[in-house]
């Protein structure tokens, strides 16, 4: 006999624990997108500061590991670090950190709220590589959304041979086509593979990655101010990270998800304090038809995964 319809209570006090549950998964979500702002706007500073991209991703990942590791030392142990799929996350590291680069790139060229708003993008090319790669079925609908997501993208970056802003948003499409396929390969590798586990690998690749640049003639030494803006791409990436892992242990991704875009808000914010950017209206208008486009993605890949339990 099901407890909670014999008493109320307890049908209360598990609705309450939901609710909480939620609460605490957005407000994780909305704290990991402030760090991911945060992060784009010490990648730009230190750009424009004179550090290389390939010395800012080794930063941001070498210093990753200490909340990383402090993390895994604390919920599931090192042991969780073992794996046999190897070239699983070779692959999730080679195009997320691609992926990484163009971002960290788009950041450098472009006002901070025109790149985070082209990393909007992520979810559409997800649903078109899902098709592609993993053969999911998308229907008409998830496809319309992809087709007015775009035109949002278009209405941001403005197509013309003569807006010398096209090379850094052609880089914040990579960016965020280099994410969306990091996700696709996270969707395959995490059926065995758990999320600490995936993200410690990724860390040790992309630092590994910006530390060979450095033969090349990539890095310039850089004063202190620098070297600590750098050394705090680390922890707060590190921090963010983690906090979207905790955000999903908390809750459904259907439920923090759409809290994403407030990472929006936190460059607008931070992009006038700072460097006293204004957003256009273009960016703004087609950042909402892409948030737009993005959770209604999300709510038809949640009702399809809903539909069979429920019938």
């Amino acid at each position: 006999m099901d407890e909670t319809k014999e008493n109320p209570l307890s049908a209360d006090s598990a609705a309450h624990a939901v609710v909480q549950r939620n609460g605490m998964g957005i407000a994780l979500r909305v704290a990991a997108m402030a760090c991911m702002a945060v992060l784009a706007a010490l990648v730009k500073a230190c750009a424009e500061r004179g550090a290389p991209v390939l010395e800012i991703v080794f930063f941001r990942n070498a210093f990753a590991f200490v909340p990383v590791l402090l993390y895994v030392s604390r919920t599931s142990g090192f042991g969780v670090l073992r794996t046999r799929r190897l070239g699983g996350h070779a692959t999730r590291a080679a195009v997320g950190l691609v992926g990484m680069v163009c971002g960290f790139t788009a950041v450098s060229m472009l006002p901070l709220t025109e790149s985070t708003a082209l990393s909007f993008a992520s979810p559409l090319f997800m649903t078109a590589l899902s098709a592609l790669i993993l053969k999911e079925a998308v229907g008409v609908h998830r496809w319309g959304a992809v087709v007015v997501g775009f035109l949002g993208v278009l209405i941001m970056i403005r197509p013309d041979p003569t807006h010398m802003a096209n090379l850094g948003a052609a880089f914040g499409l990579l960016g965020a086509l280099g994410a969306a396929g990091a996700m696709i390969a996270i969707r395959e590798i995490g059926r065995t593979e758990p999320g600490p586990t995936i993200v410690f690998y990724f860390t040790l690749a992309g630092m590994l990655v910006g530390l060979a640049s450095l033969p090349f003639g990539g890095w310039t030494v850089p004063d202190l101010t620098t070297l600590l803006m750098l050394v705090c791409t680390g922890l707060i990436g590190g921090t963010g990270q983690l906090l979207l892992t905790e955000a999903l242990r908390r809750a459904p991704v259907a439920v923090v998800a759409p809290f994403d875009y407030t990472q929006l808000v936190w460059a607008c914010i931070i992009g006038y304090l700072v460097w006293d950017e204004i957003p256009r209206a273009a960016t703004v208008v087609g950042a909402l038809v892409v948030a737009a486009s993005g959770v209604y993605i999300l709510f038809r890949e949640t009702r399809r995964f809903r539909a069979p339990t429920s019938k």
